[in-house]
């Protein structure tokens, strides 16, 4: 991870949102909008992606929860339930660090630059792409000897679908 921010692009290109969390996720996790959920001041309510299975296409754009800059917050730092949070639409070719972890509940796991990730569905985290899933929407930019299960964050590209 060579920043201190999920965005790692010069200049991003993709849309800045704001929303309302639920659940603890940290900066860097896949989110989705909760369903059948009336908006707060204007603003959706995000939780973790959990879809039918891993890398199962999202039900709109991916999410991707950023730090709360506004609070002094770091990429270490979970949000609280309820609280107001900060979402990036990424486009094709954004730099982001995100949370990847080990397949199953494993440990260990290898990650090569250039490794296609997709999204671990019920954690939001990004995982090794595995079977035939629908989408494999993000690229491995660095080398990890060592994924844990909590997820470590990481340097990635996103390819789109």
């Amino acid at each position: 991870m060579a920043t201190n921010t999920i965005i790692k692009s010069a200049e991003p290109r993709g849309r800045f949102l704001e929303g309302i969390i639920s659940g603890t996720p940290k900066p860097g996790t896949v989110m989705q909008i909760k369903a059948a959920t009336e908006r707060i001041g204007g603003r959706f309510t995000f939780v973790v992606y959990d879809r039918d299975a891993d890398g199962d296409h999202p039900a709109g754009p991916f999410y991707v929860l950023l730090e709360d800059k506004l609070q002094g917050r770091t990429v270490d730092t979970a949000y609280a339930d309820g609280e107001r949070c900060f979402l990036y639409c990424p486009l094709p070719g954004d730099e982001l660090n995100m949370l990847v972890t080990a397949a199953g509940t494993g440990t260990g796991d290898a990650i090569a630059i250039g490794d296609i990730l997709m999204v671990d569905d019920g954690t939001g985290l990004l995982v090794a792409t595995t079977g035939d899933p629908q989408t494999e929407a993000f690229m491995a930019a660095e080398t990890l000897s060592d994924v844990v299960a909590a997820g470590t964050l990481t340097s990635v590209i996103f390819s789109g679908y």
